[in-house]
């Protein structure tokens, strides 16, 4: 009983076979499967030129959504965020607790319900915030800690990076996209898939060290960002409370 070959091989035979019939006059000389065929060229560079090329692109960017997980200071984050160059909105998740980040200019909001406020230090004034968009003072240590994950330059520059030797890793797929992959020291240094349809924009980075996996999607799709109505506002003034 002969088993029946797998998909790939069933066609590479017969493109083996279409290949082997030469006819005269057909202008068949030969042929073979081209992972670039088709794409925009980038899988045939060196790893180093993929990566410039991908940063480039997405610093050309007008926005981006980016997902998934960043680990940082010992702390892991969960973000859905949509971020473009003056302003950005989403959604973090951290130890267990959810809030909203909204930055409109250089104005940061923080969103979260009553339980992220009173678990946070100020217990019984979580009521009075739940739902509210509560206006991040620039002095603050809040301000520092997150308006980071909505600046999408900052966030971008400091993600984007491969430690150790670059090198290609093979055609791959991410969501239906054709990638071409490149790692750093093997994977140890993290790796980045880069599309290879249309422009070279990153779609998925493995950081090194473990410190999280991310997807970028929804490039040069621009959204609005804007500011609350200033019944749905708190302002603390100078200083949020304790958290």
């Amino acid at each position: 009983m002969t088993a029946i070959p797998p998909v790939r091989n069933r066609r590479a035979a017969l493109l083996g076979a279409v290949c082997a019939l030469v006819v005269t006059g057909t202008g068949l000389t030969g042929c073979s499967e081209d992972p670039d065929a088709g794409t925009n060229g980038i899988g045939k560079l060196a790893a180093d030129k993929i990566q410039s090329k991908s940063v480039t692109a997405a610093g050309a960017a007008d926005a981006v959504r980016l997902s998934g997980t960043v680990v940082t200071s010992g702390r892991t984050y969960k973000l859905d965020m949509r971020l473009k160059s003056d302003g950005g909105s989403g959604s973090v998740t951290s130890q267990g607790s959810t809030f909203g980040l909204l930055r409109v200019g250089e104005q940061l909001y923080l969103k979260a319900d009553a339980d992220f406020w009173n678990s946070n230090g100020d217990s019984g004034v979580g009521d009075s915030l739940h739902g509210k968009y509560v206006k991040v003072p620039q002095g603050d240590p809040s301000y520092k800690k997150f308006s980071g994950f909505t600046d999408k330059d900052v966030l971008l520059s400091s993600l984007l990076t491969l430690h150790g030797s670059l090198a290609t890793d093979g055609h791959h797929d991410q969501n239906g996209v054709r990638t071409i992959r490149i790692t750093g020291d093997d994977g140890s240094g993290g790796t980045l898939d880069v599309s290879l349809e249309g422009k070279p924009y990153p779609l998925r980075l493995v950081r090194a060290g473990g410190a999280g996996t991310l997807t970028f999607s929804d490039w040069g799709k621009s959204f609005a960002v804007t500011e609350p109505a200033d019944d749905d506002t708190v302002d603390y003034g100078k200083q949020l409370p304790s958290s």
